[in-house]
């Protein structure tokens, strides 16, 4: 893992091969992924090197000729042409997952760390995770990640880290590894019986909360550094964190829609997708995602000016997938419409701006296209969610008696009120709500009315 300096930025070269299925466009947009990756993580990436080939090389990833270029610049033999200086080197970060001898082969042969893609998302998001499910989740994920790469680490100490001194004692090669492969199994059956318990308390809370009241919800995914917190918090009016960096935000957020509506909505912010995403943490981060198979409505969020919108839809989409959760009904949002043009001049940049909203809208004519900095773009999207929930409600009458105000909350709880008009018997209502809760409704109101009709027959 990368070591921390204070007052002196991380510096790291990122590396990547470029095989014949993978298009420029492609790896051009994944490379700029990698160099964003490393921005969250706290380094400068202050070169590039990359190389096509057939197929990786089996012992080092790179060619051999390009493993030389790698250790020259490294050592500061080899400057690049327009480049500035640079005294140390503190990571290599590879554009794809190697494997364990690939990595420190490596290492080896450039004299410097080698993390690659896998690793350097591991420890954004080991750095990122809040809550208690979040941290063991990622643990796990970590040590399946690092159990094939202690017996490398075993290897580099030699025939002496093969020993064990003494009837299940510690060799002096363990000292390397800190963790054998049966301390890793346990870990990670204890932090999974752990989840199993987190999960349990976190379903008893979820039914509590949709057993109290009339709840939908939604679920915003998309790929990470879409705009979904920041589309989060024009919803929902609430504070929740916004920076420019992928994972930013690892847990799950959940906030009521703002202005509330009837029914009730609740809007909760998911883990973001990003291609090439270890199957490990699609699989650790599941109760995160289960916020997305518990949601009656997604809103898939997309990056509108992002040249590789279509393939970052298309890993979205395959997440989804992954996890059962294509069939649920989904809003696709191009967001951030604002950020395409920059740079331009203003007329040319709304021009543009205009020229991809009608590309958009031909091309999937049920999306949304907008800015969540735009108030009245939210506004629509705002009535858009609300008209999903309200398509199955249905408008009934109700009579409240004098005698029986203290139900007027629960008309308003549980149903919108289109109209009130009032007579010296009471109270009559013309509302809108689920049938299921009208006839509770009816049912909590039957005995008020009937108390009023005894107590006028009785006068």
């Amino acid at each position: 893992m990368p070591r921390e300096v204070k007052d002196k930025p991380l510096r790291a070269i990122v590396a990547a091969v470029q095989l014949p299925s993978v298009s420029d466009v492609e790896f051009a947009a994944s490379l700029m992924e990698l160099r964003e990756l490393a921005k969250t993580l706290g380094f400068e990436v202050v070169e590039t090197f990359t190389q096509k080939r057939s197929s990786f090389d089996t012992t080092a990833y790179l060619g051999v000729g390009k493993r030389e270029e790698l250790r020259a610049y490294v050592s500061g033999e080899l400057s690049m042409p327009g480049a500035e200086s640079v005294e140390e080197i503190d990571a290599i970060l590879v554009d794809h997952e190697i494997s364990p001898s690939q990595a420190r082969n490596l290492e080896i042969e450039v004299g410097c760390e080698v993390m690659d893609r896998t690793m350097v998302i591991l420890e954004i998001f080991h750095r990122n995770a809040r809550t208690p499910a979040a941290r063991a989740q990622v643990e796990i994920a970590r040590l399946g990640y690092m159990a094939p790469r202690l017996r490398e680490a075993a290897k580099l100490a030699g025939p002496q880290g093969r020993q064990r001194s003494g009837t299940g004692g510690r060799g002096a090669g363990e000292s390397h590894t800190e963790l054998d492969r049966r301390k890793i199994r346990d870990r990670i059956a204890a932090l999974e019986l752990e989840i199993l318990a987190m999960n349990a308390a976190r379903e008893t809370q979820r039914s509590r909360r949709i057993g109290r009241q009339n709840i939908a919800n939604v679920a915003l995914v998309g790929y990470t550094n879409a705009g979904k917190s920041t589309l989060m918090r024009a919803l929902t009016g609430s504070e929740v964190l916004v920076a420019n960096k992928l994972f930013a935000t690892l847990d799950t957020t959940v906030r009521a829609l703002y202005p509330e509506s009837v029914p009730r909505v609740l809007v909760s912010d998911t883990v973001g997708f990003i291609k090439n995403l270890p199957h490990g943490l699609v699989a650790s981060f599941k109760s995160t995602l289960d916020e997305a198979l518990d949601a009656s409505l997604l809103l898939h969020v997309i990056d509108a000016s992002d040249p590789g919108f279509e393939r970052q839809r298309e890993v979205t989409d395959k997440v989804l997938e992954e996890i059962d959760a294509q069939a649920l009904p989904r809003i696709r949002v191009f967001n951030k419409i604002d950020f395409v043009g920059a740079g331009l001049p203003p007329d040319e940049a709304l021009a543009a701006q205009q020229a991809c909203t009608q590309q958009l809208r031909e091309q999937y004519p049920d999306c949304v296209v907008m800015s969540a900095r735009n108030p009245q773009d939210v506004a629509r999207l705002h009535a858009q969610i609300v008209a999903f929930f309200q398509r199955d409600l249905v408008e009934d009458s109700l009579f409240l008696p004098w005698s029986a105000q203290q139900l007027r909350k629960d008309i308003y709880e549980r149903c919108e009120v289109l109209d009130e008009q009032a007579d010296e018997a009471g109270a009559h209502f013309r509302v809108r709500g689920e049938a299921a809760e009208l006839e509770r409704l009816h049912a909590l109101l039957a005995p008020a009315g009937d108390a009023a009709g005894d107590g006028q027959a009785a006068d």
